[in-house]
């Protein structure tokens, strides 16, 4: 059973990598692809908030590539500086993401609710877990393993509940685009690549957390039948 789970977590490894590698690839692709209308990240992002009735959300930038994020304790939408002065289609499609958690926030979507009470026992499992689980195997000390895998399934169950929020971000994004006409119907596919190689990440990020907890809990079995 280890030796299974081991392939398993490197095969899951090794996607996560095509994964990034598609992301990569694809983003960079459409950062050279100007849309249309000539609108910048941050323009498109003010605007789609603004039609939302979010005038107090912030637009802001973030240093960094891909460091796009939404803030909702400052309520603020941070955008990488290429993203934020950028007029490119894939500018576009992440700006749009962004704000799509921002129009979330606002209206009290439940999974980003959710996530959010999450979070503190994520961070726990993912900084503690595997310190427990590593200590208990090597001094043969069961439950401080079991605890370990324990802290570590609150790291899947937040990535879990992370998938139907960026779904619902992309899905929100890709509407907003459309219906506000920021992008003409040729445009829309290249926004759509960029959101699904996006997305892709969060569920290989999600696979590659359970390969491990099928490795650890795997080791833990073989502990205990050689005792």
């Amino acid at each position: 059973m280890t030796g299974l789970a081991l392939v398993l977590m490197v095969l899951v490894f090794f996607a996560s990598l095509a994964i990034q590698w598609w992301l990569q690839r694809t983003y960079a692709r459409y950062s050279r692809m100007a849309n249309a209308r000539g609108l910048t990240g941050a323009e498109v992002a003010r605007s789609i908030l603004d039609a939302h009735g979010l005038n107090g959300v912030r637009v802001e930038m973030a240093p960094g590539v891909l460091t796009d994020h939404y803030d909702p304790m400052a309520k603020a939408v941070r955008l990488s500086e290429p993203n934020f002065h950028s007029p490119s289609l894939a500018a576009l499609a992440v700006a749009a993401h962004e704000v799509g958690h921002a129009v979330q926030d606002a209206r009290g979507y439940a999974w980003l609710r959710v996530r959010a009470s999450l979070l503190p026992a994520a961070n726990l499992g993912s900084n503690l877990g595997p310190i427990l689980v590593l200590v208990g195997l090597g001094l043969g000390a069961v439950g401080l393993a079991q605890l370990g895998i324990y802290l570590f399934l609150a790291v899947a169950l937040f990535q879990l509940v992370t998938l139907p929020v960026e779904f619902d971000a992309s899905r929100r994004a890709l509407g907003f685009l459309q219906k506000m006409g920021f992008l003409t119907p040729r445009e829309m596919p290249a926004a759509r690549q960029v959101l699904t190689a996006a997305a892709l990440t969060y569920v290989a990020a999600l696979a590659s957390t359970l390969a491990t907890i099928l490795y650890y809990a795997s080791l833990l079995g073989l502990g205990r039948r050689e005792e």
